[in-house]
């Protein structure tokens, strides 16, 4: 085989067509795009930024797919804080089922919480936006479940939007305790893949565990294809949940609902550097409503409801973006250059 087509497929490996595509489940045949195509500059504004893929679809039709620096399509990685979707949308079943008020205090099941009237009315709703108050470890490095919940308030509840991994695990806990108050084992992994991750036809590759349990604000990693599985299945109704709490920012942080980044005016980003703020409200400003699962190295899944349409893009990961070896991430550029390509 000429070595110069080895280092065009490894450069760029495009779409596959006909039955291949249906068997895999993406509707009909999407047509391979070349780096001239209409997404073009979509593809090329993501591999100069360390881009590993990038798979556009619109309702069951796969618009294009693409994989540069050593991406491919069966090759997973990881999506970092992007696993924290996961929890919104669980919550939002859990209410579904009457297992759960997300306005009810944590402390019915956290009960050791009672003891500190400020940890007392914390509830689950504060705790997936992100304005619990509660914060425990920190990037890439969640505590425990038990370190969580011992862990002090650090604000109080519902008064700031404070990114971190603690409300998270403090979640694991709680669902965990569920579990074992009704008789199920405590397995907040297994019955996260029973409740939304088979459901929706998802396959993980890998998911960490932290002291048994799985790491929910991080750890898991997965193909474009099987991200881009979980988008569709949230994009139409996630087995009839309400997902209204997902998409309904809190008074701290308008761009931040249950577990999912909201790009509208007001948002307050989780660090300087993360291509949002300012820059994902000009899309706002434009008439898009942009919904996002996002991890940092700029893995992103944005949803785009108004359009019918999903977005996934991974990359190689984040060190070098976070050490400036790389050029910096907008948003709203790489989104301005999709929309351009419909």
């Amino acid at each position: 085989m000429p070595m110069g087509f080895l280092m065009d497929l490894t450069r760029r490996t495009m779409t596959m067509a006909g039955g291949a595509m249906a068997a895999l489940g993406f509707g009909s045949a999407a047509r391979a795009q070349t780096l001239a195509g209409p997404f073009g500059d979509a593809l090329a504004y993501s591999d100069e930024r360390g881009g590993v893929s990038v798979l556009i679809q619109r309702g069951t039709e796969v618009l294009a797919e693409a994989y540069a620096n050593g991406g491919a399509p069966e090759r997973a990685w990881a999506i970092h804080s992007g696993t924290k979707s996961f929890s919104g949308v669980l919550a939002c079943h859990l209410v579904r089922e009457g297992w759960l008020d997300l306005d009810a205090p944590v402390s019915a099941l956290i009960t050791e919480w009672q003891a500190d009237p400020a940890k007392a009315a914390i509830t689950t709703r504060e705790l997936l936006d992100l304005t619990s108050g509660c914060v425990a470890g920190g990037f890439g490095a969640p505590p425990t479940y038990e370190e969580a919940v011992a862990a002090p308030l650090a604000t109080p509840p519902g008064s700031h939007f404070e990114y971190n991994p603690g409300p998270f695990q403090v979640w694991g806990e709680m669902v965990r305790r569920m579990l074992e108050s009704r008789g199920y084992l405590p397995d907040v992994l297994g019955f996260m893949r029973s409740r939304v991750i088979d459901p929706a036809g998802v396959t993980v590759a890998d998911w960490r565990l932290h002291g048994g349990q799985p790491t929910l604000p991080t750890g898991v990693q997965m193909t474009a294809r099987e991200w881009a599985k979980w988008g569709r299945w949230v994009l139409d109704g996630a087995g009839g949940a309400d997902l209204t709490p997902c998409w309904t920012g809190s008074g701290a942080n308008p761009g931040y609902g249950l577990s999912w980044w909201l790009l509208r005016p007001g948002l307050i980003a989780p660090e300087a550097r993360s291509g949002m703020g300012d820059d994902g409200a000009e899309m706002a400003e434009r008439g898009e409503d942009i919904r996002l699962a996002a991890g940092a190295g700029e893995q992103k899944l944005y949803l785009l409801p108004q359009r019918d349409l999903l977005v996934v893009r991974q990359s190689r990961g984040f060190g070098s973006a976070l050490a400036g070896f790389t050029p910096g991430w907008s948003d709203t550029e790489f989104m301005r250059r999709v929309l351009r390509g419909l």
